[in-house]
């Protein structure tokens, strides 16, 4: 039960939260300090919220998931977790969750993390059944990390940041649901795919890579944190790899369904990452 449980509550996932971080090294360049302990006192709060949400997700989608090829083999769906513990455990993570952002200190996360779960909620009672809406809901919260990032090292958001990491989160978006086509799932398991087809997804997913692109170089030519002229676009190659990989394998390989899987199995991304690092704190000035 334990390890169905964990299963359930797919720690894995915990991954997406690295955009909490991303705010940490332009704040630190903007004169801000960093405090260790608020700082993980509201992210592994809000990981353990994300675990809440995954687990009411599977609770919703408890019938369908027993029709998926791959997904009547979550704990809930296979009949391992049963509905009722499944909800005290969203209870239970939801609260501990909640009381961890509280604890950091930083007042202002609690209702970013409050509107993330309500987000969720409405997206898992029937909201991501609806064409485009779906897309936007799961790319809100993304944007939402960026956010808690910047509250929790106390730095204003920059426009720039928040409209790059929009457009690629409705990149990843858009590609997850052409891998659904791909992958021929029925419109019965996900209804929203009837309101798609692929030469749309291809379109919103191009125009997504560009504006990302764009944002992120502009951010970085215009960004008052970026002090040596040289250095300014040191890191973007490195975001521009990544989304162009991202785009291939989503391409030739039909994939791009899981993100979490991509980042733990291909090697190229997980260089690309470290690269980006190395080369936006160079950037900065950091060493």
């Amino acid at each position: 039960m334990l390890a169905s449980l964990v299963r359930t509550a797919r720690p894995a996932d915990w991954i997406k939260n690295i955009l909490v971080l991303a705010p940490i090294p332009f704040a630190l360049k903007a004169g801000a300090s960093f405090e260790a302990a608020p700082f993980l006192l509201g992210l592994f709060g809000f990981c353990l919220i994300n675990s809440a949400v995954y687990t009411l997700n599977d609770l919703f989608d408890l019938e369908a998931d027993r029709l998926h090829p791959r997904k009547k083999h979550r704990p809930i769906a296979a009949g391992e977790v049963s509905p009722t513990v499944a909800a005290v455990q969203i209870v239970a993570l939801t609260l501990i969750g909640l009381g961890m952002c509280l604890a950091s200190g930083r007042p202002a996360a609690i209702p970013v993390v409050l509107a993330y779960i309500v987000i969720n909620l409405v997206y898992s009672a029937g909201l991501k059944h609806v064409a485009l809406l779906d897309v936007f809901l799961l790319a809100s919260g993304f944007v939402i990390r960026v956010l808690l990032g910047c509250i929790l090292v106390q730095v204003a958001p920059s426009a720039w940041l928040l409209l790059c990491t929009s457009s690629l989160a409705f990149f990843v978006g858009f590609i997850k649901r052409r891998a659904d086509l791909a992958a021929g799932v029925d419109d019965k398991h996900r209804p929203s795919l009837r309101g798609y087809s692929q030469a749309f997804l291809d379109q919103a997913i191009t125009i997504c890579a560009g504006v990302a692109l764009l944002s992120y170089a502009l951010y970085s030519v215009e960004s008052g944190v970026f002090e040596l002229e040289s250095r300014k676009l040191a890191s973007m190659p490195f975001v521009a790899y990544a989304v162009f990989d991202y785009l291939r394998l989503a391409d030739v390989n039909n994939s791009g369904d899981s993100p979490v899987e991509i980042a733990f199995s291909s090697r190229s991304t997980q260089l690309c990452a470290l690269g980006w690092i190395v080369a936006v704190t160079w950037s900065l000035g950091m060493w």
